[in-house]
């Protein structure tokens, strides 16, 4: 029977890395191994680690880089250095970055026996209960992160909807992570090894997107030189996204209402149903009802496609799961760009917690990626874009004008916010210098 402390190797030398796992298995110990700095935070990030064992000198990111962001992201797991180039100077670094121990390559199994029961001991039992409490309750849900009351009621549905096949229709204005909800309902249930496929209805030409969802046949039309299926047969057994479902054709809409009536589709050219077993999980950020009004959409498709709708929050709606995606992208990219982490002044969240994010969570990313291409060791307020700064804030309770005078209105506070400056004001505005002194005229 294995104990509980999972353990987590990291070591870049793979002959080392499988023989500390094969002492530490042998010692009835569940372990985690990673070849590099950025395998071992993908672990630390999802798993309940109750011991970090890490090598020093490896390449890119080194271990002692590690040992100080976990002190700092997870102070209460130990930290046990393993390495084969001792020197007092670095032993002394080691420990003040947070290790609990220190051995030197070659060791028996016996003294790391004591090394890890001497650094698991460093850590309380209340501290580990208090640790998984605190994974569990931050743990992102699929790709899904966030833990406000409007995120938790989206998992919440989704977690109803993983291990069963009923139609999904999922809401949200541009950049809330339509297609990560449909990417969790895939892939937390039951038929997560089947196959997720994504299709961009309003990324493929009108012409061409019924034969790509469909298939055809040789000869079904000038260009169809062989048989093909579609992407119906290609999602067979899982789950096919359909986004910006509103970009469909009437001529479209009516193939898709036969095959959710009928479970079956018939290639372009073809007289022969072919029967498929299919999650369909539709999005949009348009109205779809207002669709039905001009004719654009068919209502019976609608109710078809709505059998659980899931309503994604804008980023507005859960500004407190902005630091949790913050966090999440400047490892990501300060990873992907500097090749070490990041950090970020207290100034820069505050500013990023207060903005209104129109572009919800697709903005927040873009804005972090140029951040951290901007900075150097810490993201602070001067990197951040211009017309986030300087962000104008509107009462909503305010009074009802023309375009003409909120326009105006606009321009005299964004030229006040930027002390009168033009051209700062004219990026913030994206125009140009010329327009902004034609319309200040």
């Amino acid at each position: 029977m294995l104990n509980k402390e999972n353990i987590l190797i990291v070591d870049d030398d793979i002959h080392i890395l499988e023989l500390i796992q094969r002492h530490l298995q042998s010692l009835n110990y569940h372990t985690y191994k990673a070849i590099s700095v950025k395998e071992a935070l993908e672990i630390l990030k999802d798993s309940s680690i109750d011991l970090l064992i890490t090598d020093l000198q490896m390449p890119g990111i080194d271990g002692l880089e590690l040992i100080k962001y976990a002190s700092e992201h997870y102070p209460k797991i130990p930290k046990l250095v393993v390495t084969g180039f001792p020197s007092i100077n670095g032993a002394l670094e080691v420990m003040k970055s947070g290790a609990v121990d220190y051995i030197t390559k070659p060791f028996t199994k016996e003294e790391l026996k004591t090394a890890i029961l001497k650094s698991l001991e460093s850590k309380p039992k209340e501290d580990k209960i208090a640790d998984i409490k605190e994974v569990e309750a931050n743990k992102p849900y699929g790709e899904l992160i966030g833990s406000s009351p409007a995120i938790k009621k989206v998992t919440a549905v989704i977690e109803r909807l993983k291990n069963n096949k009923a139609t999904v229709f999922i809401n949200g204005e541009s950049g809330t992570g339509k297609e990560l909800v449909a990417r969790s309902i895939h892939y937390m249930g039951k038929y997560s090894s089947a196959p997720f496929i994504v299709v961009n209805c309003g990324a493929i030409p009108e012409n061409l997107l019924e034969s790509e969802l469909f298939g055809y046949l040789k000869g079904a039309f000038t260009g169809a030189e062989k048989d093909r299926k579609g992407f119906f047969q290609a999602a067979n057994n899982g789950t096919i996204f359909l986004d910006e479902i509103g970009n469909a054709s009437l001529s479209t809409q009516l193939r898709l209402l036969r095959v959710l009536q009928e479970k079956e589709v018939v290639r372009i050219g073809s007289q022969k149903p072919e029967k498929i077993d299919v999650r369909v999980v539709a999005a949009t950020n348009v109205d779809l009802k207002e669709l039905i009004k001009k004719e654009l959409f068919r209502e019976d498709l609608y109710y078809r496609l709505t059998v659980v709708q899931i309503d994604v929050p804008s980023l507005l709606e859960r500004i407190s799961d902005i630091p949790l995606l913050v966090n999440k992208f400047l490892f990501k990219y300060g990873i992907e760009y500097k090749d070490r982490f990041l950090k970020i002044t207290p100034e820069a969240m505050d500013i990023l917690k207060s903005y209104n994010w129109p572009g919800n969570i697709r903005e927040l990313e873009n804005v972090i990626q140029r951040a951290i291409i901007m900075s150097d060791r810490f993201v602070d307020v001067e990197h951040l874009p211009e017309h986030v700064k300087y962000q104008i804030d509107f009462s909503k309770t305010q009074k009802l004008v023309s375009l003409k005078e909120f326009q105006k209105n606009y321009i005299l506070k964004v030229l006040q916010a930027t002390n009168n400056n033009k051209t700062k004001a004219a990026e913030i505005l994206q125009i140009d210098r010329k327009t902004l002194r034609e319309k200040l005229k």
